[in-house]
């Protein structure tokens, strides 16, 4: 058991490090959610390591997994996208801890994991479509009406939008938006298209 998970902690960290550092921040660059999938990874690999060891039953290796599944972090608002590397991570952790034992399928698994975020994150799939959550400084009764005014101010074609909020007495609309930015317009060229009077994103995913 104990040549087992001298491969598996290499294993697992060459993981987490592809996942957190090569993949995560290199996309999104936010330092402090790929420390916290290692550290998260790390010691959900620990744990299930030191229960392997002591031949803890799996139904309660299975329960800790689910205890640690309702965890939310509440200091900081992170999006589905941050929540899926979330999972990632540790699943990562307790498979390369449960199945040290197991090599060939603790690998094929981890590799699994690893290249699925890898696609389903990948720019070209990502970037297609945009979201905003966008506060309006005039209130529009019609919806095609609203759709120019938010295609003009965006620089995309909307694909879907819905009025969150109406305030009739500051003459305001919140509007959850999803577009799909003009062919060949970044982030900025896309916000300096926009009309900025008055117009805030509030949310951004």
């Amino acid at each position: 058991m104990g040549l087992a998970l001298a491969l598996a902690l290499p294993v697992n960290l060459f993981a987490i490090t592809v996942l957190a550092c090569a993949i995560y921040y290199r996309r999104h660059h936010r330092t402090d959610l790929a420390l916290g999938y290692v550290a998260l990874n790390v010691g959900v690999f620990a744990v299930s390591a030191l229960m392997l060891s002591q031949q803890v039953s799996l139904g309660l290796a299975f329960g800790l997994f689910g205890v640690l599944s309702i965890l939310r972090l509440r200091s900081d608002q992170i999006s589905q996208r941050d929540v899926g590397y979330y999972f990632t991570a540790l699943a990562l952790g307790l498979i390369n801890g449960i199945g040290a034992s197991r090599p060939a399928v603790m690998i094929g698994l981890s590799v699994l994991l690893v290249l699925t975020m890898y696609i389903a994150d990948h720019p070209r799939l990502a970037n297609r479509s945009r979201h905003r959550m966008v506060v309006l400084d005039t209130v529009h009764r019609d919806e095609a009406a609203l759709q120019a005014d938010l295609e003009r101010r965006l620089g995309g074609t909307v694909r879907k939008f819905e009025v969150v909020d109406t305030d009739y007495v500051r003459e305001t609309m919140t509007v959850d938006v999803r577009f799909r930015p003009q062919p060949g317009l970044g982030d900025a060229q896309s916000a300096a298209a926009a009309t900025p009077d008055r117009t805030y994103p509030i949310a951004r995913v």
